[in-house]
């Protein structure tokens, strides 16, 4: 049991990350690479705020939330929209190029050794059956789960939500029938970049941040997208939970050091065995 306890609270943050990827991908088709630094950047702006300014944590949690959205916002403003001829790789490469630049980016405002943010809050250990968890690791689990789920409403029952769908399945009957389609574009990077920042706040006090965080967290969520099923919401819910349990429950049966293997374990055998994920739909195209 205390194995599960410790996957779910990785894989809370697995779940976030692979929301993030959902969410451009639903609206542009698009695989944002860079996903993962605002991830690392969340942690950073909470480090800011929280630890050097000695904001309260009530203050400085929105403020770095909306710190990370207007960067996501800049992103695809500076990065995406300049890109000339927008084919699927060029996006890409662009993505990549953009992580890179961030991550230095950070490197050079925060420097190259690990900071510590913290407890938000006393830590206690809470006993369960079969173990122990800590107040911090069920603040991240419900933290997180209240994040999907608000997210889960707007978009489904928001009008934003509803154009993002509409712009993933056609991008230019959606502009015909009047929506705004470089805004809903614009606004899911910015969406995104905040739910990842979301992920880089709870995580903090548990693994500290260091400037290149952002590359393997970012490709675990990555993994737990693929898993679930590209384009599913709750199969990114799902894939990222199944990867920390995963993760947790292999360190019983390998050194803990091949722990970062699992997740690119779990992408080659989910692209050879079932390339549509756990919970994805087959996509079909017209030919």
């Amino acid at each position: 049991m205390q194995f599960l306890y410790s996957g779910l609270t990785g894989g809370s943050i697995y779940a976030l990350v692979a929301l993030g990827f959902n969410i451009i991908y639903n609206t542009t088709g698009l695989i944002n690479f860079a996903q993962g630094e605002f991830v690392m950047l969340g942690g950073m702006m909470i480090y800011t705020f929280f630890a050097v300014l000695g904001m309260p944590f009530p203050a400085a949690f929105p403020l770095a939330i909306i710190t990370a959205l207007v960067m996501g916002l800049l992103f695809e403003r500076v990065f995406i929209n300049l890109v000339r001829v927008k084919s699927e790789i060029n996006l890409i490469t662009v993505t990549i190029a953009a992580s890179i630049l961030l991550r230095d980016f950070a490197m050079h405002i925060w420097g190259r050794d690990t900071v510590t943010v913290g407890e938000f809050m006393p830590v206690k250990s809470i006993e369960l059956p079969g173990g122990i968890i800590s107040n911090q690791s069920v603040m991240v689990i419900a933290v997180g789960a209240g994040i999907a789920f608000i997210l889960h409403l707007f978009l489904k029952r928001s009008k934003y939500g509803r154009a993002m769908r509409a712009c993933f399945d056609d991008m230019t009957a959606a502009g015909i029938c009047g929506i705004n389609a470089v805004m809903v574009r614009v606004m899911s990077f910015g969406v995104a970049a905040a739910v990842g920042a979301a992920a880089g706040v709870l995580i903090s006090p548990i693994t500290f941040v260091t400037y290149d965080d952002g590359v393997m967290i970012g490709l675990k969520g990555f993994a737990a997208a693929i898993l679930g099923g590209l384009g599913s919401f709750w199969g990114a819910v799902a894939g990222g939970l199944l990867l920390g349990l995963l993760e947790s429950f292999a360190a019983t049966v390998m050194p803990s050091g091949y722990k970062d293997a699992i997740a690119f374990v779990v992408i080659l055998l989910i692209l050879f065995v079932k390339p549509a994920g756990l919970f994805g739909k087959r996509m079909a195209k017209r030919v």
